[in-house]
């Protein structure tokens, strides 16, 4: 939906296409320079932000809607996806939109009652994507995005700010249990980058010893031949996923690894 005449059939016939009243919104991680980030969306006429977004197909399975809307917003395909709840409870979820607000915000002119102006359950899904490969796009109802630290978010439109904390303490419990390194650290890199990476997503310090350890006799990461040349007398070597390995860990219940 990039043009106006496009949205405004979105919103006066989309629920022909697209079940009313149940959403997606989606929790984008990243990580780049040592810092956890979400992906943001400004909402035109709002001028605040607030998570990407979309809605379900009538005949769409409801992971695939979830892979699609992330898609259309990053470029990436086969991304790591997962549920994690879904909200209705707030004010924010129960509050009607009228269709002069509606007009003020984004210059349409719809009728009271229509399907999008109403009460909207919302299910969360998070996404870890490889900050650097994704191409961000906008459309009618969005004029910006940014990549905003974990620890630095703004107030967010509707509820959303509760959708990233449950989304953050879902991720620090899943780190136990599922490949987060693996989707969010490049193919190759260095046991301080993903010792860092583990301690910026939980929100603690691990220690430096015993972390690879364990990392490395449960056979999840393998150490490389190649070494990374960073200065005078520093070439790290590099490391790499056992993804195989990774995948059997997991199946078999590994947790609280690290």
């Amino acid at each position: 939906m990039n043009t106006e005449e496009e949205a405004l059939r979105f919103v006066r016939s989309g629920h022909q296409e697209f079940l009313p009243h149940v959403a997606i919104d989606s929790v984008i991680f990243g990580y780049h320079d040592q810092q956890l980030k979400i992906l943001l969306l400004r909402v035109k006429g709002h001028n605040s932000w607030a998570l990407p977004g979309g809605f379900i197909r009538r005949r769409e399975p409801l992971t695939q809607a979830a892979y699609r809307i992330l898609q259309d917003r990053t470029s990436l395909k086969d991304l790591y996806l997962q549920q994690f709840y879904t909200f209705g409870d707030t004010s924010f979820r129960v509050k009607e939109t009228s269709a002069e607000e509606f007009a003020d915000k984004y210059g349409l002119d719809v009728e009271e009652g229509t399907w999008l102006l109403e009460r909207t359950l919302s299910i969360g899904y998070f996404a870890l994507v490889d900050y650097s490969k994704v191409t961000v796009k906008t459309d009618f109802f969005t004029d910006a995005y940014q990549w905003c630290d974990i620890s630095e978010l703004p107030p967010l439109l509707f509820d959303h700010n509760d959708v990233v904390e449950k989304a953050l303490a879902t991720l620090r419990l899943q780190i136990y249990h599922q490949p987060i390194g693996y989707n969010l650290l490049p193919e190759k890199f260095t046991l301080p980058e993903i010792h860092v990476l583990y301690e910026t997503i939980l929100g603690k310090e691990l220690d430096r010893r015993n972390f690879p350890k364990k990392l490395l006799a449960l056979g999840l990461i393998k150490k490389l031949d190649e070494q990374r040349h960073i200065g005078a007398h520093r070439s790290p070597f590099l490391y790499q996923f056992e993804k195989e390995n990774y995948d059997k860990a997991l199946q078999e219940g590994i947790v609280h690894a690290y």
